[in-house]
């Protein structure tokens, strides 16, 4: 299927790896320039190159930590023209309401949640002239609250209201905006993740992967198969969607 993506040119955050830089390779497949934003900026430039060997598009990287609010004003200062905004970026660490401390809590969120919001917010006319789109990324826990992972639960909670809320008034703009909730996906953060899990349920951080049997298909989903659900929303294939939010999480 051609998804008329050819041409079009997207900002992607958290693109060095994992579901960013997924998204960042399927994205080039389908003909997008991209802008890939990251904090790491030697990770980042490792990933442009990793997609300038797989297609001949335009790659341009900026580093920045997008939980300073200065960060994400530059960043939307240099990433010139744009047709789609793919919010990828964030780890919120687990834990309950008393293990995780006020400022793990607010550096988390800083990140993820304000940095979803204050990039959209200042891109967001840009957007528009072009009948743009964007995608947040999200997280199934916004879902399926987690007492042990009570910051990520209710920061994705917040950007589910934030998106569908937004995606309900962007067609008056010519725009979308749309949300995906992946469950577990294949990369080092749900090792983080699980080990942190393992070790208090079990005392044991390296059974980690006894948690995969009870998942769909005896897995977790992987990048690609999420970072292909962004690139369908993204496109004029999904053009009547908006203020939606799929759940990739294999259905348990």
């Amino acid at each position: 299927m051609d998804l008329q993506l050819t041409g079009k040119r997207a900002l992607i955050t958290g693109a060095s790896k994992g579901i960013g830089l997924a998204t960042a390779l399927v994205l080039a497949e389908e003909g997008c320039d991209l802008v890939l934003v990251s904090r790491d900026a030697s990770t980042l430039a490792a990933a442009a190159d990793t997609v300038r060997a797989r297609r001949q598009v335009g790659v341009e990287i900026i580093a920045a930590d997008l939980s300073h609010h200065a960060e994400v004003e530059r960043v939307a200062a240099e990433a010139g023209v744009l047709d789609l905004l793919v919010n990828n970026a964030g780890a919120i660490p687990a834990g309950t309401l008393q293990s995780v401390d006020d400022a793990t809590w607010r550096a988390a969120w800083d990140l993820k949640v304000f940095g979803y919001i204050g990039l959209t917010r200042a891109l967001y006319p840009r957007l528009a002239e072009r009948r743009g789109v964007v995608v947040n990324v999200i997280g199934a826990a916004g879902e399926y609250f987690d007492p042990n992972y009570i910051t990520g639960s209710a920061g994705n909670a917040a950007l589910m209201a934030f998106t569908r809320s937004l995606g309900k008034a962007a067609p008056k703009d010519g725009m979308r905006v749309v949300g995906i909730n992946p469950g577990p996906v294949g990369t080092g953060r749900i090792e983080t993740l699980l080990r942190a899990r393992a070790q208090r349920e079990f005392g044991d951080e390296g059974r980690w992967q006894d948690y995969y049997k009870s998942m769909a298909f005896g897995r977790p989903a992987t990048p690609e198969e999420i970072a292909s659900a962004v690139a369908f929303l993204a496109s004029p294939r999904s053009g009547y969607t908006t203020g939606t939010i799929l759940t990739i999480d294999g259905g348990p």
